[in-house]
């Protein structure tokens, strides 16, 4: 007879399932792996860490996952057919208050006749992307030149005063977007070159001059994906230990993401008389679309699309669709504003994940036993008073920073966040769950919340407000919560001191 796992080990392998379910949320949807453009991979909200910028507030929205650096010859474009936005609730009524749009353009080069080589007398348009070298915004080697727009919606997304976001120095409200890293013979120098393209911006309504960045990065985040995947086919014995956090490799690693960054004033987002911000990324698509069976020559031309926008994803925090929401409404959350999540209510007070696991490890009595899961609404849907709770609040699910707390140096950030802080006793609350930052590691903070370390945390007594169900007794994992890991680090992934702060891509060629 096999021996019973001990308590240690069960933790280990709850911890290993449920992160590897997560996964960030690349392809967390049945209907957003059909057109990955518009896949959101990950959401962050933090106060700027960068010296000499701590009042300002630094907005990531990464799109279009698993992206291979030697994915050419067309590389990773933006869908000029999409809309992506990042909004703002800045009074609590979980409704956007201030939306930011971004739209793509991908044009050939020479009016759209694109580039030519002179083969036999006669001009043959050549099937790469670039025809030579490239070293700044405007190369004449670059076949397709992407640029994009950026609107400031104040109000509702789609009837509110809509202003275009202008270039500070030129005035121009179109912004070139760099091509990807394809290799270092096409760009020597690819940091220097995607420096290029951090444009400085004044946003209507705001005094304080802005940033704004899009193009490729490095997948910022960390996870044993694969391993995971394949029913926890790793050893525990790697994972039980806190000293082993990096014995796993980050499976993504070695992979790429399109990021819409942005960088402005805090005082440009909150509202009079409230520091706490909500924010989430969405994208949309034109309901129509028809295909043209004989297309034209030219970019992208099989493709009219029509109708109005209809959502198709969306990310605030980093765990809910993956790990929280049921299958069949995964499609119906990417779809649903934050005002709606009543209807998804369930999902958090009363979350499926650890009974699935005690099925599936036939380990009985190992799930927290405090139902409704305030803890988990507190921590998903409300914000915790007294750190990033708005006065006011309707329960949905989103980030939310408070942006009077002051940031913390990248070097002393606890990568457990408030979590780590809660456990070490120090300073360091301005990190995941309140808003996020890139070393932030989600998977162990968001475990530890899901599997009941909150409540070990919130004793008898409630003195984190989690409600009196809410207490150690309630949770059979008992301090271990504390300890789950997934032997992946994500505090050691490598990230820029500076805007855009996430790190230069993984190129096509070493």
């Amino acid at each position: 007879m096999n021996a019973r796992p001990t308590r240690s080990a069960l933790a280990v392998a709850l911890l290993c399932i449920a992160c590897g379910a997560q996964a960030s949320s690349h392809r967390e949807a049945p209907f957003i792996t059909t057109v990955p453009k518009v896949d959101a991979t990950d959401f962050y909200m933090f106060r700027s860490y960068e010296a000499g910028r701590d009042g300002m507030v630094t907005l990531i929205a990464n799109y279009l996952p698993l992206q291979d650096g030697y994915g050419g010859p067309n590389y990773f474009s933006m869908d000029p057919n999409a809309l992506y936005e990042i909004h703002i609730d800045n009074s609590g009524d979980a409704k956007e208050d201030i939306s930011f749009q971004f739209r793509f353009k991908n044009k050939l080069s020479n009016n759209g006749a694109g580039t030519s080589l002179s083969i036999g007398g006669k001009q043959v348009g050549i099937p790469l992307i670039q025809s030579g070298a490239v070293s700044n915004v405007k190369d004449a080697n670059l076949q397709v030149n992407e640029s994009y727009t950026v609107t400031v919606v104040r109000g509702d997304r789609r009837g509110g005063t809509a202003q275009a976001v202008a270039h500070a120095t030129s005035g121009a409200t179109t912004f070139d977007k760099p091509v990807d890293n394809i290799g270092k013979k096409t760009i020597a120098d690819y940091a220097a070159y995607a420096a290029q393209h951090v444009h400085p911006v004044n946003i209507p309504g705001c005094s304080t001059p802005a940033k704004v960045f899009v193009g490729q990065r490095q997948d910022p985040f960390a996870v044993n994906l694969g391993t995971i995947f394949d029913l926890v086919n790793a050893p525990v014995s790697v994972i039980t230990d806190p000293a082993l956090i990096n014995a796993a490799p980050n499976t993504v690693g070695d992979k790429n993401v399109t990021t819409l960054a942005l960088e402005i004033h805090k005082d440009c987002l909150k509202a009079a008389g409230s520091d706490v911000i909500g924010g989430w990324t969405t994208a949309s698509l034109r309901q129509g679309r028809l295909l043209d069976p004989k297309p034209a020559s030219g970019h992208q031309t099989a493709e009219k699309a029509g109708g109005a926008w209809v959502q198709v994803s969306r990310l605030g925090m980093p765990l809910v669709n993956e790990v929280v929401i049921g299958l069949k409404d995964k499609d119906r959350f990417n779809s649903a504003k934050p005002k709606d999540d009543a209807q998804f209510a369930d999902y958090v007070t009363n979350p499926t994940l650890p009974a699935l696991l005690e099925i599936a490890l036939a380990l009985p009595n190992t799930a927290p036993t405090n139902f409704p899961r305030n803890d988990l609404v507190t921590t998903f849907l409300t914000g915790i008073k007294g750190v990033n709770q708005p006065a006011t609040v309707t329960p949905s699910e989103m980030l939310r920073l408070n942006t009077a707390i002051a940031p913390v140096a990248f070097a002393q950030q606890n990568r457990l966040g408030i979590v780590g802080n809660i456990l070490a006793g120090g300073s360091d609350n301005a990190g995941y769950p309140n808003g996020r930052r890139p070393k932030d590691d989600v998977v162990d903070i968001s475990l530890v919340a899901v599997m009941g370390g909150l409540c070990v945390a919130n004793g008898d007594t409630d003195k984190l407000g989690f409600g009196a169900a809410c207490k150690p007794s309630a949770v059979p994992l008992g301090a271990t919560a504390f300890k789950l890991h997934d032997a992946v680090d994500q505090a050691v992934v490598p990230l820029l001191a500076a805007f855009p702060y996430l790190n230069t891509p993984i190129p096509g060629t070493k």
